[in-house]
């Protein structure tokens, strides 16, 4: 079971390559349409981390969500130091996360995304086991397991 563990690890950091490389390339305004770039304090470490996140903004305010739950290494990160980078699109600012780990919350955040991104967000639901248009119990349910940070631009 460590063996599957350590394979997932890697595999969900071999899916930050590409989104990090078309952010380096120029192509953040592009790709940026619906992922950011977050940067994180490793929390052991202390170095800077890059993760690639979907987002939503409401009322200027960042939600990014996680689809690992707090197993997250990002998400780890910013319960240990809230102060985070965000590069989207042509903008780069300093914020302070805040985690969100309450299930209607996180659900709301689900559907905000669905309804905004509904082929992108159909695929993931379908990749854990939802159908493409979850109901709201399906979503909770599946929200039970994640948790969002909502990040807040410092100026």
């Amino acid at each position: 079971m460590a063996d599957l563990s350590r394979l997932n690890k890697r595999l969900w950091r071999l899916m930050k390559i590409p989104p990090r490389l078309a952010y380096a390339i120029g192509l953040g305004p592009l790709i940026g349409r619906h992922v950011l770039l977050l940067t994180t304090t490793g929390r052991k470490s202390g170095l800077p981390r890059v993760t690639p996140l979907q987002y939503e903004v409401m009322d200027g305010i960042f939600y990014v969500g996680s689809a690992r739950g707090d197993k997250s290494d990002w998400y780890r990160n910013i319960l240990a130091n809230p102060k985070v980078e965000v590069r989207v699109k042509s903008q780069h600012f300093v914020g302070i996360a805040e985690a969100i780990a309450d299930v209607e919350r996180v659900a709301d955040f689900l559907e905000i995304s669905l309804a905004r991104n509904p082929r992108m967000m159909g695929n993931l639901f379908r990749l854990f086991g939802l159908p493409r248009e979850p109901n709201r119990a399906q979503l909770e349910g599946y929200a039970a397991h994640r948790t969002v940070a909502r990040i807040h631009p410092q100026t």
